[in-house]
Parts: C-alpha cells; sequence; structure tokens
C-alpha cells in the first residue's frame, strides 16, 4: 500500500508539473475586422506530426506557470509555440519550455496568440498551403499582424501583474519558435512602448520574413537566437542577417547555428546537435544576470 500510495504521489505530482496554475484571458485587440472563426477552439492530438496541437484560437490568453518561492529568480518568459499560424505545437514548443522555466526559477507564461481559422485539422490545411509560401503569407498577413498583437498585450500583461507574478518589471523577456519566433522577433523590432517591450527575446529558428526588420529598434535588447544549418525553411540565413544587424549595431546578440536538428527542434532530443541548445539559452540567461536573485 505505501509503495502504491508513492507511486501515485509521484504519478500527480508529474502531471501537475503540466498544468498551469492560472489561464488568463487577454483582450482580442485590435479587432478582427471581417474575420470570423467558424468554430471553437480545438486542442488534438496531430497523427501528420505525432504531437498534440491546438488549433483555431480566436481569443489570446496566456496559461501560467510559476516557480517554487524557493527557487523563483525574478525573471519571466513569454513563450510562443510555433506551427505556420494554422496551430500552435503546444507541447514541444510551449508546456515543455514552462516546465524548464520552472525548474530553473522562471516565471512561464505560454501564449496561445490567434490564429488563421481551420476546420478538424489545421496541420494538414497548413501542409496543403505550405507548397506556395508568398501567397500563403500574403493570405496569412491579416493574422500575422493579430499573432503580433497578441506577443505585445501578453509582455504588457506580464509586467502590469508582476507583483502578482513575484517577477521584476524589468526581467521580462519572449521566446518564439518558428510562427512564434516571429511573434518574439516583431516585439523586439516593433514594440509600441515601454510597457510591451521585452527586456530580452529568444527567436527559435523564427520566421522573421514577415517582421519589418528594416532598422533597429529605438532601445535594442539582448537577443539569444537559434537555428540549424539543415533547416529546410531556409530560416538560418534570416538568423545570420539578424545577428549581423546587432552585431554591427555593437548590441549584445548570440547567435547558435547547429548543423543538424531540422526545422521544429523544440525541446524534443534527437541525439543530434540541435539537442543543446536549451542549455546554451540557460548559460545565456545566466552571462546576463537574469537566473539570480
Amino acid at each position: 500500500m505505501k509503495k502504491l500510495i508513492f507511486c501515485l504521489i509521484i504519478l500527480f505530482g508529474c502531471l501537475g508539473q503540466a498544468y498551469p496554475q492560472k489561464v488568463i484571458g487577454l483582450p482580442a485587440t485590435p479587432a478582427p475586422e471581417g474575420i470570423a472563426w467558424g468554430g471553437p477552439e480545438r486542442q488534438y492530438t496531430s497523427p501528420a506530426i505525432n504531437a498534440e496541437v491546438v488549433a483555431n484560437v480566436s481569443q489570446p490568453s496566456l496559461a501560467v506557470y510559476l516557480p517554487d518561492a524557493s527557487v523563483a529568480n525574478g525573471t519571466a518568459l513569454v513563450i510562443a509555440p510555433g506551427g505556420g499560424f494554422h496551430f500552435l505545437s503546444i507541447n514541444n514548443e510551449g508546456i515543455d519550455v514552462a516546465k524548464w522555466c520552472v525548474e530553473n526559477g522562471i516565471a512561464a507564461f505560454v501564449l496561445r496568440y490567434r490564429l488563421v481559422p481551420t476546420g478538424a485539422d489545421g496541420v494538414m490545411e497548413f501542409f496543403q498551403k505550405v507548397g506556395q509560401r508568398k501567397k500563403m503569407d500574403e493570405e496569412m498577413a491579416p493574422f500575422i499582424a493579430l499573432a503580433k498583437a497578441d506577443g505585445l498585450a501578453a509582455i504588457e500583461y506580464v509586467r502590469s501583474h508582476a507583483a502578482d507574478f513575484g517577477v521584476q518589471p524589468d526581467r521580462i523577456g519572449i521566446m518564439g519558435f518558428s510562427a512564434g519566433g516571429t511573434v518574439a522577433g516583431a516585439a523586439a523590432f516593433e514594440y509600441t512602448s515601454p510597457a510591451n517591450r521585452p527586456d530580452f527575446a529568444a527567436p527559435i529558428y523564427p520566421a522573421l520574413h514577415v517582421v519589418d526588420t528594416s532598422k533597429m529598434p529605438e532601445k535594442p535588447m539582448p537577443l539569444f537566437v537559434a537555428v540549424t544549418g539543415d533547416d529546410f525553411f531556409g530560416f538560418q540565413a534570416l538568423c545570420t542577417a539578424l545577428y549581423n544587424q546587432w552585431n554591427e549595431a555593437r548590441q549584445p546578440i548570440e547567435l547558435h547555428i547547429y548543423e543538424q536538428g531540422g526545422h521544429g527542434f523544440g525541446m524534443r532530443k534527437q541525439g543530434l546537435p540541435s539537442d543543446q541548445w536549451i542549455e546554451a539559452f540557460r548559460a545565456w540567461l545566466d552571462s546576463h544576470g537574469w537566473l539570480g536573485n
């Protein structure tokens, strides 16, 4: 009996780590003129990528994961999963990152930003369009604008409620993967006020071609960037350009281009060089003092 109780404690303890303490609805601004989502937000396991995803998001939200007070260091990270603006890779690029944050004393906020309206399977709808990238980007433009706005709203919300979450208002960053990297990159370049400016940003294999990178922001922040040399979307070239832009302006940036790992590696362990990115990110955070109290 004692062994059974111990196993149940371990089981529910592990399950508990996967669930947020709170889910917060963000204001859906700007209003999506002429856009309708024909159904509710959906969370399901996609057979195409063998992963749990979220699709058809019409109302942005933040899932809050807070570290124990004994290890909390006052740093916060908004996390934007990727999925081509058609779905969110909610575990590999969201919840699993949040769990890592909590273990390292960081308050994590997984963002569900607004997506392209989709039917039963947003993943398959994305794959059907991906061969016509230019046309797809044009069709997605209104939704990309909404996703960018949701990223800024998330930063502003966390900062305005910093005391409630036990974080410091000058230690709030944003990380995003692929399409979520667009959200993170846009926050770095296109923030509109001190309230929604991130203190640091980490675009991971980001889709920066839909971000206005034509000029440096007024107050650049430290950046951490990771991508692979075999990223089949070619985002390594965008990451290199971002590094050169920041570096030439003598602003702090760290870039990791791993030889192998493909696109969408996230927190998955593949036995490839890209597996090391999260520890590199940890070292980078530590070098800036964001892991200390």
